[in-house]
This record gives C-alpha cells, structure tokens and sequence, in this order.
C-alpha cells in the first residue's frame, strides 16, 4: 500500500526584508511538489496581473459572502479592499498531494494555525539585526524613515516568533530553502499524517501473525 499522498499546508512569515518572498519562489521553483497559494481580493487587476493566476479578482459582495460561508483561510482588508486565501483552492491543490505555501505576515499566521491546527508554521530569520538593516537598505527603494518604520515592526514582530513550529535563519539561501524543504519532508512523517498506512499495516500484521497460530 502507498502512504497517503496529502498535501501539508505550509505558512511562511518573517520580517520586510528577510527575503522569505525569495525563498518560497526557489522552493516552488526547484520542487514540484509545491503550489504558492493565490489570494482572493476585491482590488482591481493591475494590467500585468491574470485572474486566477495573480489573485481571484472579485467584487466585495462575492467575498463577504465567502467569509459567511467560512470559504477562506484567512482573511484581512486593507486600504478599503479585501485580501484573502481560498480554502476551496487550497484543499483542492492538497487533496492533489501539493503542498501548499502561504506567505502571510505573523497575526495571519497565527489565525491559521488556530483553524487548521495541523498547519506548519515557518519564521524565516535574519542572521541578526544588522544584516536584516542592511538588506532593507540595500534594495534602494525606501526611505530612511520607511526601513526605520520596518524595524520598530520587526521588533514588535518578534514577541511572536516562540508560536511558530520553526524557525529558519537566511544566511545562505540555498542552504535556508534546501533546510526549509527538509523540514517539510519530516513533516510528512508524523505518525498522525500516516494513520491510514499504520492503520493498513496493524492490520496485515494481524493477519500474518493469525496466519501463523
């Protein structure tokens, strides 16, 4: 018999700048076991952006009545538009034996695991302090006032790091994606994802045994 195939739902947080964007496109790139989830918003599509590719682009009444039906992981609004993940798309890309990478930032994160308690968390680090400054800085898009505004929310960030189930450090990002990906394979062998198969092998042990006597 084969182990069931059922995909893990995997949530990726960590500070503006860490560069965790970075490392869950190398993971979806270099595994094709993996599907980046797409979010739902009411925001209009940008000219570069495909519906159902970039976001599922639909009208607010649509969304609201997908909260009431509890048809999403979670879900925010920002600057008047609605942002959130399909929990349709997710199972079914799961069901499919994916599994599902959500990018999200830590309150998200941790509404996630509230509902769906089997999700993993991962909170992608900085070697420290300095080099996180110096990534923001280097990117050349932002002000000092900007990048000083991102670290006072890394700081308050960090009080809710101990609830993820792990944390990664990006020093190196092939090493960080290749431990990131290790991490989820030993996911997939938690005696609690591989009921069926133990519950399949009790069984033929029983009968081999019963066979014998």
């Amino acid at each position: 018999m084969m182990m069931e195939n059922k995909g893990i739902l995997i949530v990726v947080s960590g500070f503006s700048g860490v560069g965790k964007g970075t490392l869950v496109k190398k993971l979806v790139a270099c595994h094709d076991n993996y599907a980046l989830s797409v979010s739902m918003t009411t925001r209009a599509p940008r000219p570069d952006e495909v519906d159902g590719v970039s976001y599922f682009f639909v009208d607010k009444d649509t969304f609201e009545e997908t909260i009431a039906q509890d048809g999403l992981v979670e879900y925010a609004r920002y600057l008047d538009n609605y942002y959130g993940t399909p929990r349709k798309w997710v199972e079914e890309r799961m069901s499919e034996g994916k599994d599902v990478i959500l990018e999200i930032e830590i309150q998200g994160a941790l509404k996630v695991k509230e509902k769906f308690p089997e999700a993993v968390l991962l909170f992608v680090m900085p070697p420290s302090a300095q080099e996180l400054e110096c990534r923001l800085r280097g990117r050349n898009t932002e002000s000092d006032e900007v990048i000083a505004g991102r670290m006072k929310r890394a700081v308050e960030e960090s009080e809710g790091i101990e609830n993820y189930d792990y944390i990664v450090i990006n020093d190196q990002l092939d090493e960080c994606a290749a431990q990131m990906h290790e991490i989820i394979r030993a996911e997939h062998m938690r005696p609690y994802r591989r009921i069926d198969y133990i519950d399949h092998l009790r069984k033929e042990l029983k009968a081999l045994v019963k066979g014998e006597e």
